[in-house]
């Protein structure tokens, strides 16, 4: 079993061959996944005949699914010190589950579609962080998750524009778009399956797998506190464009704003992640979690559409400081032989508070208007700020 050559230099020029493939991965997979995403309301309520709260109901439980298994997978790729079939897998299903919905005739078919497909994300999601931080020095971790998220966001970016073009061409063939996924979802899954390398960086163990923080100090847990008061804050991005049409941005743009948007953070991850490795997780971190706080409060005060590209662009701002830092910090808090669950806890800390936090946003939003909603995520960015001053920042010499 051939070993990922891990860069010892911190002058090292290139990103390792894993991080690469995992990147282009994610794009692929992404592209994918959001030729569907957009669509699948109007498939569910039109087509399948289905309702708002069958689709509160089918996305709720995928999300909950994948965030319970993010941490057992993360767990368990610690525990037999193997990523790639996780990985592997986790791709492979979603490649399959997506494509079914072109197929499907009734909403509870749409469950278990989107149930299957959630679930592959969750079982590959930790393994995958875990395996780019034991790819990677810890002097470049920030390069390799900036470079990661930016090629993830290209791919949601690129997905919307071929589903419109595709639909331009042949107007309401939605079966067949969704039938055309599987090419990317395939190739993702051959890549990785000829390309990617295994990391063995500890010998397996025999611990069960256990819900606990035991392993983890008390920086890591502040840490993950943190997370979760920044994550109820921080509700679905659809309320953005929520906002942005009350604001005047008329429907034919909104997917022109979505695009720049997803653009920008890809851009920004690529520029931001080298500054991590110079600077530190925490700094980029405080300052993503204050423009944050800015960004909503200004979509709340805004009164004309240009506002709302103006400020859809530095929040793209606020993801390109957090993405690569959020993780890089993640890695650089745990030992060698623990990724797999720190990141695990990472991913299900932020799953499951994200659950809530739109549900809050959306009843302030509704019963009381834009301010107190995005006043209430303002806020929690704040206290998360607070509460991130008492993580230490290891050092990068010591972080592996």
């Amino acid at each position: 079993m051939d070993n990922e050559e891990l860069p010892t230099s911190p002058n090292h020029p290139r990103l390792p061959r894993n991080v690469k493939l995992l990147g282009w991965a994610s794009c692929l997979n992404d592209i994918a996944s959001e030729m569907i995403f957009p669509l699948l309301p109007q498939f569910l309520i039109t087509v399948l005949g289905g309702n708002r709260l069958h689709l509160g109901i089918i996305e709720g439980v995928a999300d909950s699914v994948a965030s319970l298994l993010k941490l057992w997978s993360g767990a368990w790729s610690d525990r037999v010190s193997k990523r790639k079939g996780f990985v592997i897998f986790g791709y492979a299903l979603a490649a399959i589950s997506r494509p079914l919905i072109g197929v499907i005739t009734v909403p509870w078919q749409l469950f278990f579609a989107r149930t299957a497909d959630r679930i592959g994300k969750g079982i590959r999601t930790s393994p995958r962080d875990a395996l780019i931080a034991d790819s990677t020095s810890a002097h470049y971790r920030g390069r390799a998750f900036g470079f990661h998220r930016a090629m993830d966001h290209l791919g949601a970016a690129i997905g919307p524009v071929i589903a419109t073009a595709f639909l331009w061409f042949c107007p309401g063939q939605l079966r067949l778009l969704f039938l055309l996924t599987v090419v990317p979802g395939l190739v993702v899954v051959g890549l990785l399956i000829f390309g990617l390398r295994e990391v063995v960086r500890t010998e397996p163990t025999k611990e069960p797998f256990q819900w606990t923080l035991k392993p983890f100090d008390n920086n890591f847990r502040l840490y993950l506190l943190a997370l979760v008061v920044f994550t109820l804050g921080n509700s679905s991005d659809a309320f953005l464009l929520v906002r942005a049409s009350e604001l005047g941005v008329p429907m034919f743009l909104l997917p022109l704003l979505w695009f720049t948007f997803h653009i920008a953070k890809s851009i920004g991850n690529l520029l931001v992640g080298g500054l991590v490795d110079r600077v530190g997780p925490r700094l980029p971190l405080f300052l993503g979690w204050f423009i944050y706080s800015g960004v909503y409060l200004a979509f709340a005060l805004a009164t004309t559409a240009w506002h709302a590209w103006a400020f859809f662009l530095l929040y793209a701002v606020f993801y390109s400081l957090t993405e690569p830092a959020e993780k890089t910090l993640v890695a650089n808090l745990v030992g060698t032989e623990r990724k797999g669950l720190a990141f695990g806890w990472y991913n299900f800390a932020i799953g499951i508070s994200a659950l809530p936090s739109s549900l809050i946003f959306g009843v302030l939003y509704e019963e009381f208007g834009p301010l107190p909603a995005f006043g209430w995520g303002a806020a929690l960015a704040l206290v998360a700020v607070i509460l991130l001053i008492g993580v230490k920042q290891p050092d990068a010499m010591t972080a592996d």
